[in-house]
């Protein structure tokens, strides 16, 4: 038992320590390939091609100085921004980065739990991470944070059941809740081909709940002055947007243990084709923000009600009448 906890204390260590690198430098490769896109050289003052720039932005944000509202629920404040990034870290649980290893004569899984009902898990806790944008607009006493937290808790109760049926089509492919089980149902042929609408309806609805460009009412700059974060500052500003790139992560994983086979690659470990599929999901998501405008609110509203939620059940219903007759 105490080999057992020693590994499993080992592993959750060494997969929060590359995960908080990786999240720390995806601002950097954000900011870079935006700079790019756009024509311009992105960070390169700090450290050679600015590679100690998120660093520094974290030691910046320690130093700044930290106001709450004298008309905030201090309570409410302080948790949320705690929310925001718990949610996406107790996600890397289930998140399955490759098959096993064998290490002085023991072999090790690749990844933290396998519960039987691990895609239920990953629905209900990434939900959780919205409720620090809700609690962060609501408790800040300010109309703008107020009504961005509406949104974004408009878009995730309406973006989520998109996202569900999208994900029951997975099952139904794989015959399984388990991650795990998902992964080992791709050997042969990958759900990107079995479920490719599926894969769409999921990308869209991820993009929203993630509050990327298109999607990010939640913020919009032009209108709501940075929306739910508007009165942070320091290292609770840092926790949201911290949490963001978590989750954008998180969601680059899903999308390849769900849809691109996971582990599952020819030649090279299993593991390096697991991150080299979360980083091409991962720089999707980075040019389509510099490419696409931000929706107007009732767009956003009507893309997800009128457009992807019927798609989705249809997509359900077919998939379901394939599978029985095959």
């Amino acid at each position: 038992m105490s080999v057992f906890l020693m590994g499993l204390a080992v592993k959750t260590i060494l997969v929060v320590s590359v995960c908080m690198l990786i999240v720390a430098y995806l601002t950097l490769a954000e900011r870079k390939l935006m700079g790019y896109v756009q024509l311009r050289h992105g960070p390169n003052r700090v450290g050679y091609w600015g590679i100690l720039q998120p660093i520094a932005d974290g030691i910046k944000a320690f130093m700044k100085e930290e106001v709450i509202p004298a008309n905030a629920d201090k309570k409410v404040f302080i948790i949320a921004p705690i929310v925001s990034i718990a949610a996406p870290m107790l996600l890397l649980a289930v998140i399955p980065f490759g098959d096993t290893v064998t290490l002085f004569g023991r072999e090790y899984t690749l990844y933290l739990s396998n519960p039987d009902i691990g895609i239920l898990f990953v629905l209900g806790i990434s939900t959780l991470g919205s409720y620090g944008n809700m609690l962060g607009g609501w408790s800040s006493g300010n109309k703008y944070g107020y009504i961005g937290g509406v949104r974004s808790t408009a878009m995730m109760i309406s973006y989520e059941l998109s996202m569900a049926f999208a994900v029951i089509c997975v099952v139904l492919v794989s015959g399984s809740l388990s991650l795990v089980e998902i992964v080992h149902s791709q050997a042969g042929v990958w759900n990107i081909f079995k479920a490719p609408v599926a894969l769409l309806i999921f990308i869209i609805s991820g993009l929203a709940e993630l509050n990327r460009t298109p999607f990010d009412m939640p913020e919009a700059e032009a209108e709501l002055c940075t929306g739910y974060n508007v009165e942070y500052s320091s290292m609770k500003f840092a926790l949201f947007f911290f949490g963001e790139y978590t989750h954008l992560f998180i969601f680059g994983c899903l999308v390849t243990t769900l849809f691109l086979g996971g582990w599952h690659g020819p030649l090279l470990p299993g593991v390096i084709w697991f991150f080299l599929k979360t980083f091409a999901v991962i720089f999707f998501c980075i040019w389509q923000r510099a490419t696409f405008p931000r929706l107007r609110w009732d767009f956003v509203m009507k893309l997800e009600w009128k457009f992807l939620l019927p798609l989705a059940i249809v997509n359900v219903l077919v998939t379901g009448f394939v599978m029985a007759v095959v």
